[in-house]
């Protein structure tokens, strides 16, 4: 049987223009900025009129560790906001951009797939309403300001040799990754060392899906370090005088976009920083405007729970005040089978015994979940080839768990395909079960704060780095940074920091080769292993097989 491409089915949606999305929660047609017929900005005033409604329920939805085999975390997001809104419910989903570099990599794009997808997905995959652009372009003015300010004369003494603000590019280019700039002379300033990151790497980043409005992210940005002196103190964004400039150039990034489902069911598209890099949510005045506009929130964080939830947790939640009030655990026998040590290539056999072992990956999640004090659900997300016996081996070890897991098949059937998940996730959000904590308290060390999530979610036994590590996390903490929460920069595919080690390994060790400090943002990032904050391309790039048909539409976008 012949299955359609996401964009086959895209392509096929028929869209209602915004402005009705937008009445669907009470959103008044001057209220919207559109960029088109089918997409739109919500206004920031509007925003603010919202402050006294009472929030709805938050839903998160988070996975396993991603494999191969694919997980399909966005599509169950996507498609649990239909399911709700086919049951009765005024439900509203909230999921990030998508990034240009993995679009042409190998991850593609992010708006869900099958009959679970947010529309126009061409759009919401490429340019969008350009706050990428945006970002990357007040990212890079500050790096333009600083090296001008050296350039004249360098009045606030910054050393040349500790400038730590790099600049971004939202693609994946490693040769970037290493470079010196302002070569060929002295009319074009001081040779130095620097790079370039992805631009959701980006501080810049971060900071927008952090915001309350736009007077707090203009204090954040003036908040940023991006060098210091030869005595070691800090040199901030504001003191060169940027925030401002660079707040005019996020002005419009800051309003959150509305689009719609392929059920024509709302849709908040806003923010993407990466998971394993920054913290993984979309923005927090997104997540806030749609609470204040629907009873139901879907959202979703980045990569498996390890990553994603622990930073919804540890961090959005913590600074914004949110709090879920239930989590659905997207899971498939297919990713269980190859966490239990079967090939991608023989994934279509059945193989209860893979199925049982790769469960213990799933079973760890879970158990991580229950420490933020939330309660937790299983959705099962339908492969064709998945057979009742496997299915029955993943609820077994699920049921073992304490917790319930419940077929979906959203991809196939849209939001009828995933009603019986809906019910199951109003009735765990309205039941008050949910009792949020954070794993760490505010006051806790840094390195401590380090190590409580590597024992706590990794499973590991220890976590090594070097004493210049450790003097400059203690550093940090006598300049008064020690209460803020630790972002933790490691490979999603994994709980260890090798990508190859897949189920529930324990007892391994967490290097951290590297800290950093985002002031702005709110978090110190400690990077583990081999991670990189400016991807490569593969060996083929998804680039090489997208381009325009004979009718001039996009082909190959997936």
């Amino acid at each position: 049987m012949a299955f359609k491409t996401d964009i086959e089915i895209a392509r096929e949606a028929r869209k209602k223009p915004i402005q009705d999305i937008g009445a669907k929660l009470g959103i008044l047609s001057d209220a919207l900025i559109p960029y088109g017929h089918d997409k739109a900005k919500v206004g920031q005033d509007f925003i603010a009129s919202l402050a006294d409604r009472p929030d709805g329920k938050l839903i998160l939805v988070t996975a396993i560790n991603p494999t191969p085999a694919g997980e399909g975390k966005t599509t169950t997001t996507v498609g649990l906001g239909d399911g709700l809104n086919r049951i009765g419910k005024r439900a509203a989903i909230c999921i990030r951009e998508a990034s240009l570099g993995p679009n042409f990599g190998m991850k593609g794009g992010a708006a869900g797939g099958g009959f679970a997808q947010v529309v126009p997905m061409e759009d919401m995959n490429l340019h969008f309403t350009g706050d990428f652009h945006a970002i990357t372009a007040a990212h890079n003015l500050l790096s333009a300001m600083i090296d001008n300010h050296i350039y004249w004369g360098n009045d606030l003494g910054i050393d040349e040799r500790r400038v730590t603000w790099r600049r971004v590019l939202d693609m994946n280019d490693r040769a970037l990754r290493d470079v010196v700039t302002s070569l060929g002379g002295v009319s074009n300033g001081f040779p130095r060392q620097t790079g370039f990151d992805i631009t959701v790497a980006s501080e810049v980043m971060a900071i927008l899906c952090l915001a309350a409005d736009l007077d707090d992210l203009q204090r954040r940005l003036g908040d940023m370090i991006v060098a210091y002196t030869r005595a070691r103190t800090p040199i901030y964004c504001r003191d060169l005088k940027a925030d401002g400039a660079m707040t005019v150039l996020l002005k419009d990034a800051m309003q959150p976009n509305l689009v719609q489902t392929l059920e024509n069911n709302p849709a908040f598209v806003h923010g993407g920083p990466f998971a394993n890099i920054a913290h993984g949510c979309n923005s927090v005045i997104a997540t806030r405007t749609a609470l204040k506009l629907a009873d139901y929130v879907v959202t979703e964080a980045g990569f498996g729970a390890d990553l994603g939830a622990e930073k919804f947790m540890n961090i959005k939640c913590r600074k914004s005040g949110l709090a879920p009030d239930a989590v659905v655990l997207v899971a498939t026998v297919r990713a269980m089978k190859m966490n239990g040590g079967v090939t991608k290539a023989d994934l279509g056999a059945e193989n209860i015994a893979a199925v049982e072992a790769g469960c213990t990956n799933l079973g760890r999640h879970i158990e991580n979940i229950k420490r933020f004090g939330v309660p937790v659900i299983v959705g099962i997300n339908h492969f064709a080839g998945d057979t009742e016996a496997e299915i029955a081996a993943v609820k077994a070890h699920v049921a073992a768990q304490g917790a319930e897991a419940i077929v979906c098949r959203h991809w196939a059937d849209g939001g009828a395909g995933i009603e019986e998940m809906a019910q199951k996730v109003v009735d765990l959000a309205d039941s008050g079960a949910a009792e949020f904590t954070t794993l760490y308290p505010d006051e806790m060390p840094l390195f401590a704060k380090i190590e409580t999530v590597a024992k706590s979610i990794y499973h590991a036994a220890e976590v090594t780095a070097d004493q210049k590590v450790r003097d400059q996390l203690a550093a940090w903490e006598e300049a008064g940074y020690g209460d803020l929460p630790v972002c933790m920069a490691k490979t999603q595919y994994s709980f260890t920091t090798d990508p190859t080690r897949r189920g529930a390994p324990e007892g391994h060790s967490v290097p951290v080769r590297e800290v950093r400090l985002s002031a702005g943002a709110g978090f110190v990032v400690a990077i583990c292993g081999e991670i990189m904050t400016m991807p490569g391309l593969p060996r083929v790039p998804a680039a090489e097989t997208i381009g325009l048909d004979l009718d001039g539409a996009i082909d190959g976008l997936f």
